[in-house]
């Protein structure tokens, strides 16, 4: 009877291991590993104690967030030969295939958020240069999900024709201009206007570094306008008395004698060697700086005065001639005698210690020399210091501004252009405000009194035209620094656990990567999502939830009993625990 047992349980055995061997696998023929890699005796459940797969051996080693991912997201039918390593063989491609199939070049595993799109940017077609390094992806890139990227024309006139087409000052499409827009503006301005303009055709320095376009461009005209100086100078050639030019015939080349500098001044007469006296070349060459310093008669040329400069009075003029027949103490006589003015010489500003520049040149020499040549200041606020006190845009006194007035200002006429190097003892420039530091009139529009410091004070308006989300109806604080850098408004941090649902804190803290993870509907923030991130399919949620009363598979459900999103896997537990007591 023993023996009959003993053969009946090894017919059985042989019988079941035969069943087995025979039995093909649930992972298909390829898979070559021992079971006891993954499974053991308690059952064909993946046991993760006994777990030692390397699933670096295969053609998509686990990194980042995949190293978290259910294994059956990726083997669905548990034949895991079928599983293929491409990116879009397990993600939806949101771009449409728009920027291709490699979904490395812009993500990593870690997460989808892309943080260097400026720098990936600029191995493409289209480096963003000047206003394009801050311009919204989606403001080129129109799209309805705002994620296709579609390639783009490279050249200007294919993002801006409209700009082309309705502007009126000049009518670009009226007066046929070019439709290469960098014939005339700069890719590195934020505006289209004058001071954007690439006018180096015709340099607007000195006197003509105008704003005022229309000052030149009469009329909305902005064609065929002449370069040469008289089509808009005649009426200042006509009108000029010291010296008349028309009297005396001055050539109508202005440049003959001016410089583009304010006021005309300081003037050149070089066929004054010529003419009448040699100033350019022999002893006064280089030895005056005003026409004025001759001819001190306001108004006429044809007087001219020697003795004014040659030692300045007649006692040392009568020493010097002495046993000189025919001298006499008269510009008139001087000129009989010196011709080319060979003997006496007068000062050069320009080789002292003091050179003159800018508003200095046309400045009459005692207005600085009040007490005589000997001893005067080279300090700028000694001579300037009135005008210091009395500037009230900025008040310079009333802020503290240092009073070495280099620091700011050169020699130029009417203390303009002015810099600030020290802004930042009132307001610092970071981020991007450092783009446009030296365009000081972009923030203060001329007062320098009353400009905010705050945020919202100038993007008040970028608060209010904000609809992703909408800052406005959302009640958002004005602090835009709570949420935003000074570098670019994307990406931004929000105080969501504070106001709304912890994402900074709790078991979501570093589950997630963008707002639109949760917040799937654009430009709607007020409807969520959680069902598309928890086990991402209703079965495995339905049997989690299993016996849970008032169990529902929809987001707002979720909310209600997670309101902080903790307590899932103690739920979880106590349902186990239910069901073993049972």
């Amino acid at each position: 009877m023993r023996k009959l047992s003993l053969i009946i349980i090894v017919v059985l055995a042989f019988v079941f291991i035969s069943a087995r061997l025979m039995t093909p696998s649930p992972h298909g023929d390829k898979l070559k590993v021992s079971c006891d890699v993954c499974h053991s005796a308690k059952g064909w459940k993946l046991d993760r104690e006994i777990y030692s797969f390397d699933h670096s051996t295969t053609a998509l080693p686990l990194t980042g967030k995949h190293k978290l991912t259910n294994c059956r997201l990726c083997h669905p039918t548990l034949v895991f030969s079928d599983a293929k390593p491409a990116c879009a063989d397990c993600h939806t491609d949101l771009h449409e295939q728009t920027v291709g199939p490699d979904c490395g070049r812009c993500h990593t595993t870690d997460y989808w958020i892309v943080n260097n799109i400026t720098e990936i940017h600029q191995r493409s077609r289209f480096p963003l240069l000047g206003p394009h390094v801050m311009a919204d992806c989606s403001g080129c890139h129109k799209s309805s999900s705002l994620l296709r990227f579609d390639p783009l024309g490279i050249e200007c006139f294919d993002c801006h024709q409209d700009d082309y087409n309705a502007t009126t000052q000049p009518n670009h499409f009226q007066g046929g201009y070019s439709k290469n827009c960098l014939e005339c503006h700069s890719n590195n301005s934020l505006t289209w206007t004058s001071s954007g303009i690439d006018h180096s055709f015709f340099p607007l320095a000195a006197g003509h570094a105008i704003n005022d376009c229309s000052r030149c461009h009469t009329g909305g005209n902005f064609n065929n306008l002449s370069p040469e100086c008289l089509s808009c100078h005649q009426a200042d050639y006509d009108a000029t008395t010291n010296p008349n030019h028309i009297q005396a015939q001055f050539p109508i080349s202005c440049t003959q004698c001016h410089t583009t500098n304010p006021g005309w001044k300081p003037a050149d007469f070089q066929s004054h060697d010529a003419q009448y006296f040699p100033i350019y070349s022999g002893k006064h060459q280089g030895e005056w700086n005003a026409c004025t310093e001759c001819h001190t008669q306001s108004g006429n040329f044809k007087v001219f005065s020697c003795i004014d400069c040659h030692e300045h009075n007649k006692t040392d003029m009568d020493d010097e001639h002495l046993g000189v027949g025919g001298y006499s103490y008269n510009s008139l006589a001087c000129y009989q005698c010196h011709p080319t003015g060979s003997v006496q010489g007068s000062f050069n500003h320009n080789n002292s210690g003091f050179p003159l520049t800018g508003a200095h040149v046309s400045t009459p020499c005692l207005q600085c020399h009040t007490n005589g040549f000997s001893g005067t200041t080279t300090i700028c606020s000694e001579c300037h210091g009135t005008a210091y006190s009395q500037t009230t845009n900025p008040n310079h006194t009333a802020i503290g501004v240092p009073s070495t007035c280099a620091d700011c200002h050169t020699t130029n006429p009417g203390w303009k252009p002015a810099t600030f190097a020290i802004h930042n003892n009132y307001y610092v420039l970071a981020g991007a405000h450092v783009s446009i530091a030296n365009n000081c009139v972009s923030c203060h529009n001329g007062n320098y009194n009353s400009t905010p410091n705050t945020c919202v004070g100038c993007h008040q308006q970028d608060y209010n035209q904000t609809t992703n989300p909408p800052h406005a109806s959302a009640q958002f604080p004005t602090d835009c620094a709570s949420c935003h850098t000074q570098n670019v408004w994307v990406p931004s941090t929000f105080n969501h656990d504070g106001q709304y649902f912890p994402i900074y804190s709790g078991k979501h803290q570093g589950e997630w990567n963008l707002c639109s993870d949760c917040h799937t509907t654009p430009t709607n923030y007020g409807l969520f999502s959680c069902i598309d991130c928890h086990e991402h399919n209703q079965i495995d949620m339905n049997s989690e939830h299993n016996g849970v009363s008032g169990y529902t598979y929809n987001s707002l459900a979720c909310y209600q009993c997670h309101p902080t999103g903790n307590g899932g896997k103690m739920m979880m537990k106590s349902i186990d625990n239910t069901r073993k007591q049972d």
